[in-house]
């Protein structure tokens, strides 16, 4: 008989630690073939409808340093990570016909996109009898474990939330392996490639960016110490976490659990240990209760599988006003509609990858509820954009800022003054990035429209010229006091 062989397919669970594909493999098989494909659809491709870049260039560099980090950890067990750009269908099939491999063990996918490339890998490996065993490690919770099946989910995330955290317990982390024997098949380790190699420009750090996000299980255990046992920054998570400048303000995890560096599950425990060790309160609560989101968003994309990506979304109701309006859509999509909380934001996306969820829940209203635009070309560029792009967690958050989702508030709205006034009371982020407005005192700095125009003169801009003029007024919000 001859050596049992498994290949572990990478995909968004790029850790050695709590991988239970890679745990399955080694309990399984005498070897273990680790490998990431760049997915060339994916990498090089654009959105299905608007023709974005599927994978902008800050989530490509972070990506693949992610991969470059996840190969080093092999290495220092002895192992190695084999690496290939390519269909995954086609270079996982001609994988394990070359090393006559046993199985393929991966984390199951459930959206539309990694299905069709899973049935199409599926169809190949029966016609040399072999069959993908599939785990689930991208949740906190297994769905096993829950006390419904995932097509009676709830729809509202407070009934979730109330049917699942008091009697549903959290696995514990499985372990890093500490050595991974070496495989003995001839496989050339591959390249990995650079964000060039995909059409991409290098990345220019931004010293203005909240996080300088660096890609892979190192950074984000690291990140990971920092944020509970380093700082305690967790003790003040629930007050500080609509912040909007700078790298503590959140815990910034969001990245790494995208691309599975970090496992949720080991999150949770950490958390858990750590308020234990030195207490807790609301905001160690709220951290749990970030994650108990993801996981209720990665529910409703199984539940309602390609429904939330469609106009109509969980709802299945397509809102009647809204339009592809690129004459409104190109503005915001630069950060050039003239109101500076919404600029702000969609230059601090532009230029780092990344937004603030208080940031996200304002330039999605503004698109939505007062542009009017198709929210589906909202959610595919924040799809090409974000460096912590998650399907689900992108697409249910659109669906429930569009009115399309589970939102049990009805025609949920952000008035945009309000929010900014806020989250920015002295207008420091608006100045960070909209630097044309830096001179604009407090009074202003949310309603340059406003400006009068001797009050333009006196403060060194004209509304129109140096900045735009706002396609959407802000009196539209907020009505100021002429006196």
């Amino acid at each position: 008989m001859g050596l049992r062989r498994a290949i572990v397919w990478f995909r968004q669970d790029l850790r050695l630690h709590d991988n239970e594909a890679l745990q399955q493999a080694l309990r399984m098989a005498d070897e273990v073939i680790p490998i990431y494909i760049f997915d060339e659809r994916v990498f090089k491709g654009r959105t299905q409808w608007f023709d974005f870049p599927k994978t902008g260039r800050f989530r490509a560099k972070f990506i693949i340093e992610a991969v470059e980090d996840l190969r080093e950890q092999f290495r220092k067990r002895g192992n190695e990570l084999i690496v290939r750009t390519g269909k995954p269908e086609d270079v996982l099939f001609n994988l394990a016909r070359e090393v006559r491999s046993s199985w393929i063990f991966c984390n199951r996918e459930r959206t539309t996109e990694e299905l069709s490339v899973q049935n199409e890998l599926e169809k190949k490996l029966w016609t040399i009898g072999q069959e993908i065993h599939y785990v689930r490690g991208k949740m906190l919770y297994y769905t096993a474990d829950l006390p419904f099946p995932v097509t009676h989910t709830p729809d509202v995330f407070t009934q979730f939330r109330k049917e699942v955290e008091r009697f549903v317990p959290v696995r514990e982390p499985l372990e890093t392996p500490e050595r991974i024997a070496p495989f003995t098949s001839d496989i050339a380790p591959g390249l990995i490639p650079t964000i060039q190699d995909f059409g991409h420009d290098e990345v220019i750090p931004d010293s203005r960016a909240a996080l300088p996000f660096v890609g892979g299980e190192t950074a984000g255990l690291e990140r990971l110490r920092y944020y509970l046992w380093e700082t305690d920054h967790v003790q003040n998570y629930k007050e500080t976490r609509n912040g909007l400048i700078g790298g503590d303000y959140s815990s910034k995890f969001s990245a790494w659990l995208a691309q599975g560096c970090l496992s949720p599950k080991m999150i949770y425990h950490e958390l858990k240990r750590y308020e234990a060790e030195r207490g807790s309160n609301k905001s160690t609560y709220w951290l749990f209760f970030e994650l108990l989101w993801r996981d209720f968003f990665r529910l409703m994309g199984k539940k309602y599988e390609e429904k939330i990506f469609l106009r109509g979304g969980t709802k299945m109701e397509a809102p009647k006003d809204l339009r592809n309006n690129w004459k409104h859509f190109r503005p915001w999509l630069e950060g050039e509609t003239g109101v500076p909380f919404i600029d702000a934001n969609m230059r601090e996306l532009n230029l780092t990858g990344f937004m603030s969820n208080r940031g996200r829940q304002n330039v999605a209203s503004f698109l939505v509820k007062d542009l009017k635009v198709n929210w589906q070309m909202g959610a595919e560029y924040f799809e090409s954009m974000l460096i912590d792009y998650d399907v689900t967690s992108n697409w249910g958050n659109w669906n429930y800022v569009a009115g399309v989702g589970s939102d049990p508030r009805e025609d949920r709205y952000f008035n945009i003054v309000k929010q900014a006034r806020r989250y920015d009371p002295k207008g420091d982020y608006v100045r960070l990035w909209v630097p044309e407005l830096s001179e604009l005192p407090t009074e202003f700095i949310h309603i340059p429209d406003q400006m009068q125009f001797a009050e333009q003169e006196e403060h060194h801009i004209k509304i129109g010229s140096q900045y735009p003029k706002a396609i959407v007024g802000t009196n539209k919000w907020e009505e100021r006091n002429w006196k």
